[in-house]
């Protein structure tokens, strides 16, 4: 666990926490590259619901086999909490992401979804907490450079033109929302005690929410025409969502917020090279330009955050 020293200040991850957030900074920031070969040739929600079920179902088989079939066991108000974080962290969160690829780049999108520390600051200060001027500071940065990458013109489409730009960069916004409503509220849920039978359970329940909209809104499967960048693309998501979103899970709960949302301003960066190296996604000036100023309001929240007083830290 993470405790603060006399002086307010947070005290370097322990080694228990550095093991989590290492997958968090790289995993995570790859899972974009992962959705765009993804896209290739499989449906967008079915795609990602299926890699979502198939991850349960692993890691829900190995807590059974090491821990035996009563880990897996659940009061009702924990499945309900299991079953909402499941929809509107991974289902709502991942869904709109993986839309919205199809038009916006995958180094794009990652820095629109690293806004999402910024969304948690300001849930605080509607309930009524005192974020540091440091902090508040951040957000303002982070919020100049988010409306610059929203602004027309500023990115090169995947595909459709630049209104479909701005209407799905908008819907990852709204996705990074979610993810950051429910992340902030999770500690007033009551949850399984072991949080690998939480990331089980959002897990599977954001495969059935993703693959019954996708069936919904029309899209099918047509595996012969699924090319091998696609397959390797959702094996590496199958993998990023078993390690990534359990490491996610347990630092929710045994870490400051401020020490898990680091990875929003690793995974842009991340996102930015492998999607220019694999891609050919330009780095454009708006690119460098927003990716400098959204890190950098970041950077200056998880700051404000780790100086704040202890009484303010969310802390084990």
């Amino acid at each position: 666990m993470t405790t603060a020293d006399v002086r307010g200040v947070v005290r370097a991850p322990t080694p228990a926490i550095l093991l989590r957030l290492i997958p968090l900074w790289l995993l995570w920031g790859a899972t974009y590259l992962g959705i765009a070969l993804l896209l290739q040739s499989m449906p967008a929600l079915m795609g990602n619901g299926s890699r979502f079920l198939l991850a349960g179902l692993i890691l829900a088989a190995i807590l059974t086999v090491v821990r035996g079939p009563d880990v897996l066991r659940l009061n009702r108000r924990q499945l309900g909490s299991v079953v909402v974080m499941g929809v509107m962290i991974l289902g709502v969160g991942i869904g709109m992401v993986s839309l919205a690829e199809r038009y916006v780049p995958s180094g794009i999108a990652a820095l629109i979804v690293s806004v999402t520390p910024l969304w948690m600051v300001l849930f605080r200060v509607r309930a009524r907490e005192r974020p540091s001027r440091l902090t508040l500071a951040g957000v303002a940065v982070g919020l100049v450079g988010l409306t610059l990458m929203l602004l027309p013109g500023g990115t090169s489409p995947v595909s459709g033109g630049d209104l479909d730009v701005v209407l799905w960069s908008l819907g990852i916004v709204l996705g990074s929302l979610s993810w950051a409503y429910f992340s902030w509220r999770s500690t007033a849920f009551e949850l399984p005690s072991n949080p690998l039978t939480t990331t089980v359970y959002e897990l599977l329940t954001a495969g059935v929410f993703l693959t019954v909209a996708g069936f919904l809104m029309g899209e099918r499967w047509d595996l012969a025409s699924v090319t091998i960048a696609s397959w390797l693309g959702w094996l590496y998501l199958v993998i990023a969502s078993l390690i990534a979103y359990a490491s996610y899970v347990w630092l929710l709960g045994n870490a400051p917020i401020s020490l898990t949302a680091t990875y929003a301003y690793v995974n842009p960066v991340v996102a930015v090279v492998l999607g220019s190296l694999i891609l050919s996604e330009a780095i454009t000036h708006d690119v460098a330009i927003g990716l400098t100023i959204v890190v950098g309001g970041v950077a200056l929240v998880v700051t404000g955050e780790r100086r704040r007083r202890p009484e303010h830290l969310l802390v084990d």
